[in-house]
C-alpha cells in the first residue's frame, strides 16, 4: 500500500528516504527502496517513521481535483451561460456551435 501511496503521489524513493531520515528514520535509502519494493522487511517502528514521512509529503502536495457536486457545477455555470454539463443554455447557440457557425 506504501508503494500505490507514493506512486500516486508521484513521489521518488529518494524523497521519502531524505524526509524519513530527517525524522529519526535509521534505514538507508537502499534499504527503503528494497522495503518499497518488497525485497526487504523493516522493523514495525522504522515501517511507521516511513509511513509518516511519506503521509507529511503527501499532505504537502496541490490539493488533487474533487468531483463537484450539481449545485457547485451549477454555481459555477451561472455566470457563464451554461448548463451543468457545460452546455450552452441558448438551444439557437448550441446549434450553431455545434454546426460551426460560432
Amino acid at each position: 500500500m506504501l508503494k500505490k501511496a507514493l506512486e500516486d503521489a508521484r513521489l521518488t524513493v529518494p524523497e521519502v528516504w531524505m524526509k524519513y531520515f530527517s525524522i529519526g528514520g535509521a534505514a538507508g535509502e537502499y534499504e527503503i527502496d528494497a522495503y518499497i519494493n518488497g525485497s526487504l522487511s523493516l522493523p514495525p517502528f522504522q515501517r511507521d517513521i516511513l509511513a509518516h514521512a511519506a503521509n507529511e509529503l503527501i499532505d504537502q502536495l496541490p490539493a488533487r481535483p474533487r468531483a463537484p457536486y450539481s449545485a457547485e457545477v451549477a454555481q459555477r455555470r451561472a455566470g457563464d451561460g451554461r448548463d451543468a454539463n457545460g452546455l450552452e443554455n441558448d438551444p439557437s447557440r448550441r446549434h450553431r456551435r455545434n454546426a460551426g457557425e460560432d
